[in-house]
């Protein structure tokens, strides 16, 4: 601060304007933005690499803080994500086995403090354990390294404060879903250099179609060590378990059936995960301009699960439908770190910000597949037989995945534009063994860039123009996807208030798109003849237009073609839609307090537009319209009650088709008894 004060004094001598830009990236362990007692973030952590303020990040950007998740109620990845524009959720409704969502048409890659999630990807993640979610719409690998071009998710951990806080609340609700949590912290010694922090979640539950189950644990802890105002070091552990029943993969096709009707096998539908985490991180400032940071994880998964899922067809006659099981066991472990080293800088009219590093992942997985016919079942009068007495595993698999990468990134600030530029180079080796004992590897060496210039019109307003790459995760023997994304968006962010405005427009390509093909002689081989674009808008407001109330809007507008491809049997769909990308889509979330007593009220809407379910574009959605509703009750000084309803209304439609048609998750009621403190 003392030297942006001289440089205005400089400049306003010279007869010049008074005007300098501070340096885009600041010490990460400086003062964040207050997640629990705010809707809008007015920095962007990305992990640690670079904490930046948003209103000058050149790309499309949102931020789920925790007090916007508190608010919603929001238990699932999905939930977090469903008023975030350009995100499109819950397209396979109650086969909710993993978190489903795509960005700008594209599978989103996530991230955990900046670092891949990589094989941990299939858990479900759990809301409670994040202080915020951030969402980079648009290719990116030069931050992250090998991802999607559709954008990514970065969960960022809470952390320990050199505070004393703490909460601890329970739950009940629909589907006898029964919760309670924990989430503590406080300094551990006299000088004040050591915190802690514990966070922990328990829930027993069953999901709204019988013979089901949702169980889950979750517990962390965090130790900070701030020997000096310059060193920090943060040691996190934590684990997590989940125990629960999916669907039978969906409901039949001939018409609309209850939620609540089961066509698996409840002695085998199941689904059990354990994932364990050590996470730490050290920051030294140097106070000359250099401060280096590192971060390390290393995670351990188990991931099983098997079900009986029905197969229909339109063609089909009478009430008996076919059946198969499928099912994996998996084992994943994983290895990664960074080094940076950050060197910030003033040069007469130049401000400087150099960020380099490179970054280390060693990932195996173990997993072998099972797969065939089941008994079928009379959907008139469903009777369980059980499920399959001996299984035929049909692929066996051990991988192994190392990644050796290399970043550089540069942001320039000079009269009123930011210069950012940035290149990174993966080098991946890639190894397996299949059910055979037959062998393969392949190497990549990946190179992506990165450029924009940002410009103040004032201190409120921004905009920004962009260039950015992405090298999807390869496969062995396939020639990695890239993709490339063109962006204008402006961004503002009135004075005196705590609210943020945006907008972008986007033309996002994917080359090298590789298709399963069948050939003349019959058998299935891989080929790199693939290539997609998505041109769209989203719009974003997140505001606290007064005291008592707030809100979030979102708008996205998305364009997407096959430029080339084809469907396994050979025939093109050029031309053709993405599955699951609705042209139009939109958002409204508001929450009001009312004076006096504290009681507040939220509701919020969901548009989809509707879109194909499959390749060949063949059969589409309806739009559909979902609301939600909060109300909060201040019973005491830091005791509240809090009842939200998910899909208010219990709107049921078809979000996804194949053999079985997928419906949204109907109407949830919750109930939550909180203390803080």
């Amino acid at each position: 601060m003392p030297l942006g004060l001289h440089a205005q004094e400089v400049e306003a001598d010279a007869g010049e304007e008074p005007y300098r830009l501070a340096p885009l990236i600041v010490n990460a362990q400086a003062a964040a933005d207050d997640d629990a007692n705010s809707v809008v973030a007015q920095e962007l952590w990305v992990g640690g690499k670079v904490a930046t303020s948003i209103l000058d990040t050149p790309a499309s950007v949102s931020v789920v803080t925790q007090k916007e998740i508190e608010q919603r109620s929001a238990s699932t990845t999905e939930e977090v994500l469903q008023y975030t524009p350009g995100v499109i959720t819950d397209y396979y409704g109650t086969d909710d086995r993993n978190d489903y969502f795509q960005i700008r048409g594209f599978q989103a890659t996530t991230y955990r403090d900046g670092l891949t999630l990589g094989s941990m990807r299939g858990v479900r993640e759990e809301p409670f354990a994040y202080e915020r979610i951030e969402i980079l719409r648009g290719a990116n690998s030069t931050l992250f390294g090998p991802a999607d071009p559709g954008g990514s998710v970065n969960f960022v951990s809470k952390q320990p404060r050199f505070e004393r806080f703490g909460e601890g609340f329970v739950s009940y609700g629909s589907f006898d879903h029964v919760e309670a949590g924990v989430d503590v912290g406080d300094v551990l010694n006299e000088s004040e250099t050591l915190a802690y922090r514990f966070t922990g979640k328990i829930q027993d539950s069953e999901r709204e179609y019988d013979h089901s189950q949702d169980d889950d644990g979750f517990v962390m802890g965090g130790l900070t060590w701030e020997p000096t105002a310059f060193t920090s070091a943060t040691l996190l552990v934590d684990h997590l378990t989940r125990d629960s029943s999916p669907n039978s993969g969906g409901y039949p096709l001939d018409r609309e059936y209850d939620r609540s009707d089961f066509y698996g096998e409840p002695g085998f539908n199941y689904h059990e995960v354990e994932r364990t985490s050590v996470s730490g991180n050290v920051t030294h400032d140097f106070d000359n301009g250099f401060v280096l940071r590192s971060n390390l994880r290393y995670s351990e998964l188990t991931d099983d699960f098997g079900y009986v899922y029905i197969t229909d067809s339109a063609a089909r006659t009478g009430t008996v439908l076919n059946r198969d099981y499928f099912g994996t066991d998996s084992e994943a472990e994983e290895l990664i770190g960074n080094v940076m080293l950050q060197y910030d800088a003033r040069f007469e009219h130049v401000d400087s910000s150099t960020l380099v590093g490179v970054e280390y992942r060693d990932a195996a997985t173990e997993d072998s597949s099972f797969y065939g016919d089941a008994s079928p079942i009379d959907i008139a009068n469903p009777v369980y037989s059980g499920g399959p007495t001996s299984l035929n595993i049909y692929s066996r698999n051990e991988q192994d995945y190392t990644t050796r990468s290399v970043f550089l990134q540069q942001n320039l600030s000079f009269n009123r534009f930011i210069l950012t530029a940035g290149v990174r180079n993966d080098g991946l080796d890639l190894s397996s063994t299949d059910i055979t004992g037959v062998e393969a590897s392949d190497d990549f060496s990946e190179t992506s860039v990165r450029g924009s210039l940002t410009y103040k019109v004032s201190e409120e307003v921004s905009t920004y123009v962009s260039m950015v790459e992405s090298v999807a995760p390869p496969s062995i023997g396939v020639t990695p996807e890239r993709g490339k994304q063109y962006e204008v968006g402006v961004k503002y962010s009135p004075a005196g208030t705590r609210a943020l405005y945006s907008a972008a427009v986007y033309d996002l390509t994917q080359e090298d798109v590789t298709i399963a093909v069948v050939q003349p002689n019959g058998t299935i081989q891989r080929e790199t003849i693939g290539e997609s674009r998505v041109r769209g808008l989203d719009l974003e407001a997140k505001a606290e237009l007064t005291d008592r109330m707030n809100l979030i809007a979102g708008y996205s507008y998305m364009e997407t073609e096959v430029l080339r491809g084809t469907l396994r049997n050979g025939t093109s769909i050029k031309g053709n839609e993405f599955t699951t990308a609705p042209t139009h889509s939109a958002s409204l979330w508001s929450y009001y307090t009312f004076p006096g007593r504290g009681v507040s009220v939220g509701l919020g809407a969901r548009y989809t537009g509707s879109y194909y379910f499959d390749a060949a574009n063949t059969a589409e959605s309806d739009s559909a319209t979902i609301f939600d509703a909060a109300f909060n009750y201040p019973i005491a000084k830091g005791t509240d009650l809090a009842v939200n309803v998910s899909n208010l209304l219990d709107e049921q439609h078809v979000v996804g088709s194949g053999t079985a048609d997928y419906y949204n998750p109907g109407r949830e009621i919750t109930a939550k008894l909180s203390y803080n403190w």
